[in-house]
């Protein structure tokens, strides 16, 4: 046993070195909305980092110095790649040489909305092969708690080495949130959970000079929880505005003003605020993942199964709140032309994972109405999991405007000028309060 701990003891000082003197090799596994900004943050902070995708047309993109998303520009990228801090790869050989080895890949439902951790199994396999003594593995991909201890450690340990001994390994949640300009990875505080002791000082020891704080827990599981926990938190109180936007509204009262009423309180409130269905690569999918575990110990979350509920019906409210706006002009659904405005899951992003939007139009297009959409950052539709819908941004000028029947307000991007909007449409059917405090234009607008 003494042999033991002193071999171990030697794998943690000497990768405990290299991460002092910043001569870690760093890799970021998933070179997406995450795992970008995160090889920025690990270059910019002192350490060498190796870029690894599947995907050849991004490490292609990259080595160009060109961006793939919208909020971080080539610019940037341009400027990482001359570094010479950041070597993006689709070799996996080059695990090898990685001290530390960050997983960044996508958890998304499955047909039945449960868990599919495949990326996670892949990924662990790929890696496998190349792991070697002192190497420090990290997942910060969402998913339930268990995740990291129950299935990526005996994926890694049929390699022969033993997680904690051997090698080390922790999980941290990511916390990105593309296009918010006031938090990026920097500046956001990591937690941080250890399999080990040792696995757990390594890991603060290696986010700590490059973000704003590290916040320590006592297992990898506690970490899992916490980010399950914070998107919860946001779902069930999304989900309690959108159920009483509904009641208020047959009561001829404006939900928006009355939470901006509410968040005068300076304490006991936050404000959330409805829309036309969640969106994103967290919030519609994590309480489904705490759902799912949870009946496999023999409970049911009720609380947040509603929840979940009314978040995925409000795509099928605002199609029968724009058929009831059409139909006050004597119009019905089908036969109508409408036009989409916005299909990314959030404003000002180009991200159009789980956005509401495809299934809002997927729904109208069901009822016989010809749909377009315009979207500044999203100029093509990608392809989706769940949705088969092919498109094209249309123009969004006058003529555009006055040959549809309605304009859908569906993400609320900065760049849209209500001004023209309202004044060029016959009819705005505002999903976003987006046409608030605007006045004039002969458009009538109805909020849904």
């Amino acid at each position: 046993m003494t042999e033991t701990r002193t071999e171990t003891d030697r794998l943690v000082t000497e990768l405990g070195n290299k991460i002092d003197a910043r001569t870690a090799n760093v890799a970021i596994v998933g070179l997406g909305y995450v795992g970008l900004p995160l090889a920025e943050t690990f270059a910019w902070g002192g350490y060498p980092v190796i870029g690894f995708d599947i995907d050849e047309a991004k490490i292609t993109r990259l080595r160009k110095g060109e961006s793939y998303i919208g909020h971080i520009s080539s610019e940037r990228v341009a400027e990482l790649t001359r570094s010479g801090r950041f070597n993006p790869t689709s070799d996996p050989a080059t695990f090898a040489r990685a001290d530390a080895i960050i997983i960044c890949v996508p958890t998304p439902l499955g047909e039945a909305r449960e868990p599919d951790l495949s990326y996670i199994v892949a990924t662990g396999e790929t890696i496998r092969p190349y792991l070697r003594p002192g190497q420090i593995v990290v997942l910060e991909s969402t998913t339930y708690p268990g995740t990291t201890d129950d299935l990526l450690r005996p994926i890694l340990e049929k390699s022969g080495l033993k997680a904690g001994k051997d090698f080390f390994l922790a999980y941290s949640p990511e916390r990105e949130d593309p296009g918010n300009r006031d938090f990026a990875t920097r500046n956001i505080p990591k937690v941080i959970g250890g399999y080990t002791p040792n696995c757990q000082k390594l890991a603060l020891d290696m986010y700590r000079p490059v973000v704003d704080g590290v916040v320590a827990v006592s297992s990898t599981k506690v970490a899992e929880a916490c980010k399950i926990l914070e998107n919860t938190y946001r779902a069930v109180n999304i989900a309690l505005v959108n159920e009483l936007k509904q009641v208020l509204n047959r009561m001829g009262i404006d939900i928006w003003e009355v939470i901006s009423a509410a968040k005068t309180k300076p304490f006991g409130f936050q404000a959330f605020y409805p829309g036309p269905g969640l969106g994103g690569h967290c919030i519609p999918i994590d309480p489904f993942y705490l759902t799912w575990i949870a009946r496999k110990y023999g409970l049911n979350t009720r609380f947040i199964e509603l929840a979940g509920e009314i978040n995925t019906a409000m795509p099928h409210v605002v199609v029968e709140r724009i058929a009831e706006a059409l139909n006050d002009d004597g119009k019905a659904v089908k036969g109508s032309k409408l036009l989409i405005l916005g299909v990314a899951y959030k404003k000002d992003v180009d991200d159009a994972r789980e956005s509401p939007a495809f299934e809002v139009m997927e729904l109208l297009q069901a009822r016989g109405a010809t749909v377009v959409y315009n979207d500044p950052h999203i100029p093509e539709l990608p392809k989706m999991r769940h949705h088969a819908i092919q498109m094209k941004s249309v123009p969004l000028d006058p003529e555009t405007l006055a040959g549809v029947d309605a304009v859908v307000v569906v993400t609320d991007h900065s760049r849209y000028d209500y001004h023209v909007i309202l004044e060029h449409s016959k009819l705005v059917v505002d999903t976003r309060n987006a046409t608030a405090g605007y006045k004039g234009g002969k458009a009538r607008v109805v909020k849904a």
